[in-house]
């Protein structure tokens, strides 16, 4: 049966509506490469896409909605290639080259991204703030449970096997915020590689130390 005359059918629809709003998150990003979440007026992202205000409201509750949409974007993919990136590598230098060219290869080709949870991450809307920090939380949890997986976690309690894995988390953020500050990626990655080196042998002896206020 023919749609013409009872307009697009609802298969048709809600494309157009999913092209609507991710032209709306892409418009966003591209406004937030020069100002912050807080300062973007919903309006400016509207005119970018080309679309009456009141349209926003179908999509976002708020431009502190659409961010957190931005974040999910941002990080939701990572999850998987974090994790599948830990399991397929040992505790060494496998697996130091692999995390620093994940974080890398991720700058170079999701700058805007990149950039955007590196600003946001401190940023003065609470819902983004508290999305990354959900994100990042469950970044540590992921890493800690492949970490629990491994012969090297034998004798590590589960607070402290997720007190490292937020090490590595808090790592590649930092990694990833110095990349998107240089035009030259080598000594970045160089020194993030020394960093999770130093990580690596940090775990291998942690439970050599004598434990907090024996005096040994």
């Amino acid at each position: 049966m023919s749609h013409t005359l009872d307009g697009p059918a609802p298969g048709a629809r809600q494309a157009q509506k999913q092209r609507t709003r991710q032209a709306l998150l892409d418009a966003a990003l591209h406004l937030l490469a020069e100002q912050s979440l807080s300062s973007l007026g919903l309006r400016e992202v509207t005119r970018a896409v080309g679309v009456a205000p009141t349209a926003f409201y179908r999509h976002f509750r708020d431009t502190a909605d659409l961010g957190v949409a931005l974040v999910e974007e941002a990080l939701g993919s990572l999850h998987s290639t974090l994790v599948a990136t830990l399991a397929a590598t040992g505790d060494g230098e496998e697996r130091i080259t692999a995390a620093v060219d994940l974080i890398v290869a991720y700058v170079r080709t999701y700058p805007a991204h990149a950039r955007f949870i590196a600003r946001e991450q401190h940023g003065g809307v609470k819902q983004v703030r508290e999305a990354i920090g959900g994100q990042l939380t469950l970044f540590a949890e992921e890493v800690a449970a492949q970490f629990a997986k491994e012969p090297e976690a034998a004798g590590w309690s589960a607070e402290d096997l997720l007190m490292l894995a937020r090490m590595y988390v808090d790592h590649m953020v930092m990694t990833a915020s110095a990349l998107l500050g240089t035009d030259d990626e080598e000594p970045v990655a160089d020194r993030a590689r020394r960093q999770l080196r130093l990580l690596t042998l940090g775990r291998r002896h942690w439970l050599d130390a004598p434990p907090e206020g024996s005096g040994g």
